[in-house]
């Protein structure tokens, strides 16, 4: 590969090009004065952030495909410690009250269409793994509160039971006596 056909930095009209090309809709955008480009996959929406500027204006080293999810309730102790370990490429963080997955892309030094594409495919499994990861953990979360349900609708359902049963003998002893 000649030094000609590197890409040695990123613009927002690049980029969003590049996303463009492998199916997605892109929206540029305005943030505190910084372009981003705004995009979904898998029903979840994401964010391309331009990273350090290059010598030309506009144009950037390295950009960061970032997804933030609104979290409800409590997250499971150690979850963004557990997908961090279990999975490289990209990491997860607790940033308030977003759960935040990224990946950062560098352009620094020369790279390929082919390495720009290759990340925004392996950005597009590593969202895909991280709706899995979240449901799984979920299922857990629930899983234990589930049982836990199960056992008390089994126990009140016992005592149905014998709360039924009971006045069914009351009558049996009624008219046991009786007789």
């Amino acid at each position: 590969m000649t030094e000609s056909t590197l890409i040695l930095d990123v613009n927002a009209e690049r980029l969003q090009a590049l996303l463009q090309s492998v199916g997605y809709r892109v929206t540029l955008s305005e943030q505190n004065g910084m372009v981003q480009l705004l995009s979904a996959s898998q029903g979840v929406g994401f964010a391309a952030r331009m990273g350090n500027p290059a010598q030309q204006d506009g144009h950037y080293l390295d950009y960061t495909l970032s997804c933030a999810l609104r979290v409800q309730g409590e997250l499971p102790a150690g979850l963004a410690e557990r997908w961090n370990v279990e999975k490289r490429f990209a990491r997860l963080s607790v940033q308030g009250v977003f759960l935040v997955l990224e990946l950062d892309v560098i352009v620094a030094g020369g790279v390929s269409e082919s390495y720009l594409r290759a990340t925004t495919e392996l950005w597009d499994r590593l969202l895909q793994e991280f709706l899995l990861f979240l449901r799984a953990n979920a299922s857990a979360e629930h899983g234990e509160a589930g049982q836990a349900v199960q056992a008390e609708q089994q126990a009140e359902q016992q005592a149905e039971q014998q709360a039924q049963q009971q006045p069914d003998e009351a009558v049996v002893a009624e008219t046991a006596a009786v007789a």
